[in-house]
């Protein structure tokens, strides 16, 4: 088995008292694209600008393709593209000017056919300068200087964010493309939805912690299940206990939804003494999943 591209161990940043992360671990193969979702704060950004070598790690380690990212921070940046979640450039500098510079520093055969290339796909005027553009359009000249070496691992720190629908598609699309061609593709994101369409492979991380690392599918198939119940009394939920149940879904006084994790036959045992209106039981969505290890 090859070595990870990404192996980090036991990684952990506090400012000062405050946390950033705390004992991450993670291992991610070559040719993976792999989602790494949380909400905000929860520490994504940190991770990755330890990863490019942008903030230091309080303990741990971090190695990318098998070198150190704090002793070989170079050597690294010349193999990786990387898109900051808050893209931006020299803002004096027009668009063709900055993407040259890039392509200069990355030392690009025929830099400038990749550059028009990359432009026109997503629709880049490459003579209005950077302090001019909006910030999806902005985020669009971060994308494309991060493709722009063809790098081996592509680190994405919500790259959406500004983007339209259609440049969205277009970006997906590009990334499957890159991918198939053996880029390796480390996508964090907030929003499921992205990770859902990309990824094969997933770490949740919540409050600086990997509380669950994950294939998509095997997501899908946990053993919880949604139940929704109608009761015909509005006072029936309050007093009503139910063991087994993993975490509530707000809702209608008259009506009490959770994810479940016990037995079908004893629920409904429970219920039979009650005053029930409606019962649903089925598969929850991979939104509730994800929602589920976000609230316990």
């Amino acid at each position: 088995m090859s070595a990870p591209i990404i192996d980090i161990t036991d990684l952990s940043k506090f400012y000062g008292k405050a946390r950033g992360i705390e004992h991450v671990n993670l291992e991610i193969g070559e040719g993976e694209i792999f989602g790494f979702i949380g909400p905000n704060g929860a520490g994504k950004s940190t991770t990755i600008r330890i990863l490019m070598n942008m903030i230091f790690p309080t303990g741990g380690s971090a190695r990318i393709m098998g070198m150190d990212v704090i002793r070989e921070t170079k050597k690294i940046k010349s193999k990786v593209g990387y898109i900051p979640s808050d893209a931006g450039a020299y803002s004096s500098m027009d668009v063709h000017e900055f993407l040259s510079y890039c392509s200069r520093f990355y030392h690009v055969e025929k830099g400038e056919g990749r550059i028009a290339e990359l432009s026109e796909m997503f629709e880049l005027d490459l003579k209005r300068k950077i302090a001019e553009l909006s910030m999806g359009n902005r985020k669009k000249v971060s994308i494309v200087q991060s493709l722009l070496h063809r790098p081996k691992l592509l680190i994405l720190d919500e790259p959406t964010t500004g983007l339209d629908p259609l440049m969205q598609s277009i970006f997906f699309e590009l990334l499957r493309s890159e991918n198939r061609n053996g880029m390796t593709i480390f996508f964090s994101s907030h929003i499921l939805g992205e990770v859902q369409m990309l990824c094969k492979r997933v770490a949740i991380i919540k409050e600086g912690k990997i509380i669950q690392l994950e294939d998509i599918e095997n997501l899908r198939k946990k053993q919880l299940k949604k139940v929704t119940i109608e009761f015909g009394d509005d006072g029936a939920k309050k007093k009503f206990s139910i063991p087994g149940i993993e975490s509530e879904i707000p809702g209608p006084e008259n009506i009490f939804s959770f994810m479940y994790s016990g037995d079908i036959n004893e629920l409904v045992s429970i219920l039979s003494g009650n005053k029930i209106v409606n019962l649903m039981i089925e598969e929850p969505s991979l939104d509730e999943i994800f929602m589920h290890y976000y609230k316990s």
